[in-house]
C-alpha cells in the first residue's frame, strides 16, 4: 500500500491526541491500531467511513470515530471518508437513495421542489424518511462491503507484487 503517500496527508496521532475536543475519549485514542496503516485497520476504517458515509443524518464525522474506535480501524481514513457526502454530494447521493428505497418499499415517489428548503422538507419528512433510510442502509452496506473487499484484495495484490520484485532483485544479485 502506499503507506508514504496516506501519512503525508493524515495528521500525527500526537495532534489528534492532544485535541481538546477529542479529550473525553481518554486513552481509547492510544491505540496503535487506531493510527497504523495495516491491511485490516484500513479495510475496516473503509467499511466505517463509506456506511457511516450513506447515512442522511448529521454528526457523521462523530460516529464514524465512535465506531471505528472500538472496532480498532483507522480512524483519520473512517473519519475522513464521510466527506464523500459533502454539501456538493448530498443531494445526488440521497436522491438516489430515496429512489433505490421508494423502489424496494413499493411506495409513490414524492415529486421534489426545483429549489429545496427546510420548510419544504419539515412538511415532506414523515413520506420520504422510510424510503430514504432503507435506501441509505442498503447503498451503504453494499458500499462498505465491496469497500472492505476491494481493499483487502488490492493490498494482498500489491505486497504480492512486492515480494516479486524481491524475488527478481535477488536473483540479479546472485
Amino acid at each position: 500500500m502506499p503507506r508514504r503517500l496516506l501519512k503525508r496527508y493524515m495528521p500525527s496521532p500526537e495532534r489528534i491526541k492532544q485535541s481538546t475536543s477529542l479529550r473525553f475519549m481518554g486513552t481509547m485514542l492510544h491505540d496503535p491500531n487506531l493510527w497504523h496503516l495495516n491491511r485490516h485497520s484500513v479495510a475496516r476504517a473503509i467499511a466505517i467511513g463509506l456506511f457511516v458515509a450513506m447515512l442522511p443524518i448529521p454528526m457523521q464525522m462523530l460516529m464514524s470515530a465512535a465506531i471505528a474506535v472500538p472496532l480498532r480501524a483507522n480512524l483519520p481514513i473512517s473519519v475522513g471518508l464521510v466527506w464523500l457526502t459533502n454539501p456538493i454530494t448530498m443531494p445526488a447521493v440521497f436522491f438516489t437513495q430515496y429512489k433505490i428505497g421508494t423502489l424496494l418499499l413499493g411506495a409513490p415517489e414524492r415529486s421534489m421542489p426545483m429549489e429545496l428548503s427546510l420548510t419544504w422538507l419539515m412538511s415532506e419528512i414523515h413520506h420520504i424518511w422510510q424510503p430514504l433510510l432503507l435506501g441509505a442502509l442498503l447503498v451503504g452496506t453494499v458500499l462498505a462491503a465491496v469497500g472492505y473487499a476491494a481493499t483487502m484484495l488490492y493490498w494482498r495484490i500489491w505486497v504480492g507484487r512486492n515480494w516479486q520484485k524481491r524475488k527478481l532483485r535477488r536473483r540479479r544479485h546472485i
